[in-house]
């Protein structure tokens, strides 16, 4: 669930995309982030600051995708809140008693201190990895990047809305139109699975690799209290 939630603006963003392109998406995107910063704070009093870091960069990033009516700085986005994140990670490795994961995770499980460096360090290289792999879908694996250069150069028109190809342009410009829009929608579907599947499989990968170096005494305490959830479940 709080993966899902994580994801909210992601999943609405994907869904007003489809309906009306990328600029109302980018609206919507905008107002589910911060819908999901006030929602933290009624809820447990307190924000995140992850969630407030991704709130700012998509007000400034999509702010200037809606100004310049480009849609390259909204494609930007993911690739700066992951490499900030990766910051963030890298500097909780030499910043306190803890590395950052340890101190997110460290409450529920017990491991040997190295361990907990080697998962702070993966989620860095997680971080820089994603971002590095969405930047590589926007100017390589869709062909957005190319399809956009050549509609501008047919056209002459640097700002084109994409969802409206066939309002605006007839004959091979109309065609050079389509390409572009469907390679954005190739980085739109990318954004939200090609990301959330990363993401599973990394935090799927976490799992098996700390249940391994779980130290005994932690590793019994979970299957106690496993154990009484399924009681406690059984007798309802």
């Amino acid at each position: 669930m709080k993966l899902l939630f994580d994801f909210f603006p992601v999943i609405l963003f994907f869904v007003a995309y489809k309906l009306q392109g990328i600029y109302a998406a980018t609206v919507v995107a905008i107002a589910a982030a911060a819908l999901q910063v006030a929602w933290v704070r009624l809820r447990h009093g307190r924000t995140e600051r992850m969630h407030l870091a991704t709130l700012g960069l998509l007000v400034l990033f999509g702010g200037m995708t809606l100004a310049l009516r480009d849609p390259t700085f909204v494609m930007w986005k993911p690739s700066i809140v992951n490499w900030l994140f990766a910051l963030v990670f890298l500097g909780g490795q030499f910043i306190g008693n803890q590395p950052l994961v340890q101190r997110l995770m460290g409450h529920a499980v017990s491991a040997p201190a190295a361990i907990w460096q080697r998962l702070n360090l993966a989620w860095v290289a997680f971080f820089v990895f994603s971002g590095l792999v969405n930047l590589y879908v926007v100017y390589v694996g869709s062909g957005f990047y190319e399809a956009k250069q050549a509609l501008i150069a047919a056209s002459g028109q640097p700002e084109v809305d994409l969802a409206a190809c066939a309002e605006l342009f007839t004959g091979s410009v109309l065609g050079l139109c389509e390409q572009a829009h469907a390679a954005e929608a190739s980085w739109v579907d990318f954004k939200l699975f090609g990301m959330m599947g990363m993401t599973l499989v990394f935090v799927l990968a976490q799992a098996f690799y700390l249940a391994r170096h779980i130290e005994p005494e932690a590793a019994a305490a979970t299957v106690q209290e496993a154990a009484q959830e399924a009681d406690a479940g059984g007798s309802r």
